[in-house]
Parts: C-alpha cells; sequence; structure tokens
C-alpha cells in the first residue's frame, strides 16, 4: 500500500511553457492580489510541486507579502481548522481497507461474487464488477480496491482467455466505486471543507453507487456478449452458500458500519473506529491470512497515507481560510450569479471545472481547495450540499480513471504491468459510461437525496 499510499506526493516532470507563465503574470497584475493568490498557486503545481507543498507555499507566500492577517490568527487557524471529529474517520478508515486488502477478505469477495455472477457473458469480468462494490462498501478507498481486487482477479481472468485490456479496464473503472459507495474518504473530506453531514453524504451515496456498479457491469456484460468472452460454469446453490459463508466476516463489516450510522447506534467517526479493529480482528484472528508480525508494517503504511492526507487538510485550511478573509468565495459568487448563470448552466460549469481539475490533481486537494468555492454559490441558486457533495464525488471518480494524474491508472498499472497509455486506451468504454452517469447525477438530484429524506437525515 506504500507505493498507492501518497496522494500528491509523486511530482510530475511538468515544464511550464513560457506563453502559460505570461499569462499567468498578467492576471496576477490585473487581477490584484486575490488573482495572484490562484496564479501562484497554479504556476507551482506546473512546475511538478506536490499539491500539499504547493498549497502551503502560496499560504505563506501570501500571508506575509499579500496580506494584513495576524499570524496569532493564523496559527489559531491552523490547529483549530483540523480540529474537527470528522477528520477522525480518515485514519481510521485507511487502517479499515490495509487491513482487509492484506487479510484476505478481497479473495472470499471474489470467490462469493464469481458464484452469483460468473455465469453470465463475461463471467469473470462481472465478478470483478460486484467484487469491487462489495470491497468498496467496506473500504473506503479506490486505490486499495483496485489493488485488493485486481491483484487476484486479473491474473485468474487472462488465465481463463480474457484479453489483459479488458480486465484492466474493469478493474480499473469499478475500483472507482470505492470512493462513492460508503464510507468514502472523499465524503469526508467534502465534510471537512463544507460542514455537511457525513452520515447523510454516505447515505447519499448508496443508490448512486448501486447504481453506477450496474451500469459498469452492464458495460462489461455488452462488450463480453459482444466479443464472445468466456463464462464459468453456473455455480449451484451449495456453492453459493458455501462461498457466502466463506466470506460473511468480511460482509459483515458492511452491517457494522452502515446499519450503525443507519440507526443512530454510532457517528460516522465512530463507526470508522468500530471498521478498524473489527477489520483487524477479521484479518489476523478469523482469517488468519495477514501474519501478526506483518501487523506493524500495516500500522505504518496506514500512518504514511493518513499523515499526507492530513498535511494537505491542514495547508487546505489555511487556503481555505485566507479565501474567506479576503472574501473570494463571496466574490466568485456574487460574480456566477452576475452572470445570470442558473442552476443548469452553474452544475454543467461545476462539472467542466472538476473534470479539467482532474488532469492535475489527485482527490483530495480538489475538494479541499474547491468545495469551499463552490459551495456558497450551489447555496444561493438552491443546489443541495449534498447533491453537490455526490456530483463532486462522481467527477472525482472520473478523474481517477484518465490521464495524466488518475491515481487508479497508476496503481492499475503496477497490478497488470501495462503503461499508462495503454490503460488509457482500455478504460475507455467504462470511462464513457461513467461520463454518462456523471449527467444522470447532475441533473437527477433526487438520485442522491431521495433515501436521505426518507430516513430523515435532510
Amino acid at each position: 500500500m506504500s507505493a498507492i499510499s501518497l496522494p500528491g506526493a509523486k511530482p510530475m516532470s511538468i515544464k511550464i511553457p513560457l506563453g502559460i507563465l505570461a499569462c499567468l503574470l498578467i492576471i496576477a497584475v490585473v487581477g490584484g492580489s486575490k488573482a495572484t493568490m490562484f496564479c501562484l498557486l497554479i504556476a507551482l503545481m506546473l512546475t511538478g510541486m506536490p499539491v500539499s507543498i504547493a498549497l502551503g507555499l502560496t499560504v505563506l507566500t501570501f500571508l506575509f507579502t499579500l496580506t494584513e492577517v495576524p499570524i496569532e490568527s493564523v496559527a489559531l487557524k491552523l490547529f483549530t481548522g483540523i480540529e474537527k471529529f470528522e477528520i477522525m474517520a480518515i485514519p481510521f478508515f485507511i487502517l479499515a481497507g490495509n487491513f482487509l486488502t492484506h487479510g484476505g477478505v478481497a479473495r472470499r469477495m471474489i470467490d462469493f461474487a464469481s458464484s452469483m455472477v460468473g455465469h453470465w457473458h463475461g463471467g469473470l469480468g462481472l465478478a470483478g464488477v460486484l467484487a469491487c462494490a462489495l470491497f468498496a462498501a467496506v473500504s473506503g478507498s479506490s486505490p486499495a480496491t483496485v489493488v485488493a481486487i485486481g491483484s487476484i482477479i486479473l491474473p485468474a481472468m487472462v488465465k481463463q482467455g480474457f484479453p489483459r485490456q479488458f480486465g484492466a479496464g474493469v478493474i480499473t473503472t469499478s475500483g472507482a466505486l470505492g470512493i462513492l459507495i460508503p464510507p468514502s474518504i472523499v465524503m469526508v473530506m467534502y465534510s471537512v471543507a463544507t460542514n455537511a453531514s457525513v452520515g447523510a453524504l454516505f447515505v447519499a451515496g448508496v443508490i448512486p453507487g448501486l447504481a453506477l456498479a450496474f451500469l459498469l457491469g452492464l458495460t462489461t456484460w455488452w462488450r463480453a456478449r459482444k466479443h464472445g468472452y468466456p463464462r464459468l460454469p453456473k455455480a449451484s446453490w451449495a456453492e453459493r452458500w458455501l462461498a457466502f459463508r466463506r466470506s460473511i466476516w468480511g460482509l459483515m463489516l458492511i452491517v457494522v458500519v452502515m446499519g450503525g450510522i443507519y440507526s443512530g447506534i454510532f457517528t460516522p467517526t465512530e463507526a470508522a473506529a468500530m471498521a478498524a479493529v473489527y477489520a483487524f480482528i477479521v484479518a489476523v484472528f478469523v482469517y488468519r491470512d495477514l501474519p501478526f508480525k506483518r501487523v506493524a508494517k500495516v500500522l505504518l503504511d496506514s500512518a504514511s497515507m493518513s499523515a499526507m492526507l492530513l498535511y494537505i487538510i491542514t495547508n487546505a485550511v489555511l487556503f481555505s481560510f485566507l479565501m474567506t478573509h479576503e472574501q473570494i468565495p463571496q466574490a466568485m459568487a456574487d460574480w456566477l450569479l452576475g452572470m445570470g448563470l442558473g442552476p443548469i448552466s452553474f452544475l454543467l460549469a461545476v462539472n467542466i471545472l472538476l473534470l479539467l481539475a482532474g488532469n492535475v490533481m489527485e482527490p483530495s486537494s480538489i475538494v479541499l481547495i474547491l468545495a469551499p468555492i463552490l459551495f456558497p454559490v450551489a447555496v444561493k441558486l438552491g443546489i443541495h450540499p449534498i447533491h453537490l457533495g455526490i456530483l463532486i464525488t462522481v467527477n472525482m471518480e472520473v478523474g481517477m480513471c484518465h490521464p495524466p494524474v488518475g491515481l487508479n491508472l497508476y496503481v492499475a498499472s503496477g497490478v497488470t504491468k501495462m503503461g499508462i497509455t495503454e490503460l488509457t486506451v482500455a478504460v475507455w468504454p467504462w470511462l464513457l459510461t461513467m461520463l454518462g452517469f456523471l449527467v444522470v447525477v447532475t441533473y437527477w438530484p433526487d438520485l442522491s437525496l431521495w433515501l436521505p429524506r426518507v430516513l430523515g437525515m435532510i
């Protein structure tokens, strides 16, 4: 997990063209201090600097040269900004996902999924989609889902006669379900940035997550039927029951986390802590696939990823604080409303902005930087914050599956031993499905809001 657990930490070798640099300088001079902050951030990121470092340098430069914000208030905000109970959910969900990835849960979920849908066209591919959906419901991380499911099912698909490109496309895109089907680390990030309810976001992600899993499975089935890919023999009900019994301990984590949140037994943060403890017990003492001597490495990998995410959050909190002090979100909201943008055109602009941002940044940074800017505009236009959160999450899914910084592509590249260019071609059928689903989520808010309303959470 250490290779995939440092979002934003891997520098990109990009040189800034002089034309772009000149444009940024002109915008900074004409736009004043507010434009300078964004231009500096963009310029630093284009140099290949990690997003977390670029955020920190932008904040410090702006703080000491272009604003009169007291240093004392910044120091106070540095600590109080991350002193949120919801943030504690992030390291716990990361730890739970790492225990499950190393603890044999994925293999048993794949066996169960194969017994249920393996006899249809593209059987192992469909089993991969279903297994990704199940694992997403216990991990909260897309890269963890790609590694856990892909490393097991891809060799089996190639051995059975599937083209490697087909299997890579299925796993790379289905792994993105890890941030839409709750629990989701990206949703926790959105909650931190906007103070939206984590519980309501988790509930709102259930139906869109299941709908996207169905559409990805439908795409897999259609392509497998079209090209005549192999299918497994139909499992008997006795075999299905046996596979279910073997995977029940992993599947029960879905009940523990989501059932506890829906019933009000514990908060999402407490659910994350319960998930980490439960995953540890299952991996070490029940399935016994994780030797006790490897627990220390899992803890170290989880701490490494958590530290990087918390570092990004800290810098993003300071960046958001400076934006608020300079009244940038309010100014942008007034500007957009002054242009006469209605809800439909605004949501279209949001999608375009987020898809473009997904080309150069990873999800955590995008959410923490752009959510505080988009949130007040959405509220003024009557767009529900929970709907906006699900919309942003789906955009992040798409961004993780296309270059140049699609994290799922790099993870899948390590699993499949395929180049990024080859993977980019392989994922296109499923990526187009995700883009079509994004349109549905954008303009059908009840898809996200119906279940939270029924449960009285919004």
